[in-house]
């Protein structure tokens, strides 16, 4: 197990993990040093799209990118397909919408939400259980799906046999001030990825983010995740600057 300080003006721990043979990229984002955001679209309207695509946006503008990874799940139109709160505007709503889990992850239950509020303290959990909580519009808030633990426990619907084998990408709230996203190396199923939420991690509560196409940038470290050639645009982006704002 390597542990990298990524040596930037920031809190961000960047650390490669084996975890059952197979590794896996762990980014630590501590709300208290670093400001996490969401991005979607430039001041023109325009998709960002992809990761380079917001590194560039952000030079532009003095800021230098830290870390960086796709947000929840998008539909055939490449739109958030469900919640999405970005500086405390929500552009889409929460959907909640049942689905066949055939036709994709997010109709796979429960799926979650993934957001940090208005206090800068972050949150996961099911997506009913935040209709429920109705609490105020967050700073930013994603919804993606399936859960891959509730409440310490692995989603009912893995089997720890399955072959459905993806690079895929999560996140947990390990305390309302920090933050762990992980995302596979190579392939992996959800039971597994799952496990290593609850086992190495120590979450209650982790969200799926997405699979196939997921990457993790960090500065002074490159790319982590699915190979170039299986990239997608992306609906969302989830990611640190060195400077604010």
């Amino acid at each position: 197990m390597l542990l990298a300080i990524v040596p930037a003006a920031h809190a961000l721990q960047s650390q490669r993990m084996v975890f059952e043979d197979l590794g896996f990229r762990v980014i630590r984002v501590d709300l208290r040093n670093d400001l996490l955001e969401l991005h979607w679209k430039d001041g023109s309207g325009q998709p960002f799209g992809d990761i380079e695509s917001l590194r560039a946006w952000g030079q532009s503008r003095g800021r230098h990118l830290a870390f960086a990874t796709n947000a929840g799940i998008y539909d055939h139109k490449f739109a958030p397909l469900g919640l999405y709160v970005e500086d405390g505007r929500q552009r889409v709503p929460l959907n909640l919408a049942r689905g066949n889990p055939a036709s994709g992850n997010f109709s796979l239950l429960p799926n979650g939400v993934f957001a940090v509020d208005a206090k800068g303290k972050a949150h996961v959990m099911t997506s009913e259980a935040w209709k429920s909580a109705a609490l105020p519009t967050p700073r930013l808030a994603t919804q993606s799906g399936p859960m891959l633990l509730i409440d310490g426990s692995v989603n009912p619907a893995f089997t720890d046999a399955s072959e459905s084998m993806k690079w895929r990408s999560g996140v947990c709230a390990v305390s309302g001030d920090e933050v762990v996203f992980a995302v596979s190396e190579s392939p992996v199923n959800f039971h597994v990825f799952a496990r290593l939420f609850r086992d190495r991690l120590q979450c209650r509560d982790a969200l799926f983010l997405d699979g196939t196409i997921s990457q993790a940038y960090v500065d002074g470290e490159g790319y982590a995740g699915a190979p170039a050639f299986m990239l997608k645009p992306y609906a969302g982006i989830l990611a640190v600057f060195d400077k604010a704002p």
